[in-house]
């Protein structure tokens, strides 16, 4: 395995815990997206006409702060989206070596739960899936592609 990263949800506090933790910790977030960047032509539940609820556009679809050689990243939890916050919900994300170890992992890891989103290349340039396992515990597995554009 690359690396595992815990990957925490909240309601509506992300970026004002996510600034604390940076306080704390120090560095630069390696990625900060809005719900509001996600492009128009990217389809997600809870939008209408591609765009995100106008009170819930500015929070945080995922940030990533860089801790030592670990990640730890977050988002905050739309009206729309299954009620996941800090204190009843975790994700974790894992980051795999290559396409073949993200399906191997994810297929492992589905059987007897719930395949959410199936590994796909998605708008950011990952090959990318989210599942629960049986135990329900929700995952993220990526492989990082180098960015590469996404598919036609």
């Amino acid at each position: 395995m690359k690396a595992l990263n815990p990957y925490l949800n909240f309601n509506g506090k992300t970026e004002e815990v996510f600034t604390f933790y940076k306080s704390i910790f120090g560095g630069e977030f390696a990625m900060l997206m809005r719900f509001k960047d996600v492009p128009s032509d990217v389809q997600m539940d809870g939008c209408v006409d591609g765009e995100p609820d106008k009170d819930e556009s500015n929070l945080i679809m995922h940030v990533a702060l860089p801790i030592g050689n670990n990640v730890l990243m977050g988002s905050d939890v739309p009206g729309h989206m299954p009620a996941a916050v800090s204190g009843n919900s975790i994700t974790l994300s894992i980051n795999v070596e290559s396409k073949e170890e993200a399906d191997r992992v994810y297929a492992a890891l589905a059987e007897g739960g719930d395949a959410m989103m199936p590994m796909d290349i998605m708008f950011w340039g990952d090959y990318f899936g989210m599942l629960k396992d049986k135990y329900d515990i929700q995952w993220m597995v990526n492989y990082s592609q180098g960015h590469q554009p996404p598919r036609e």
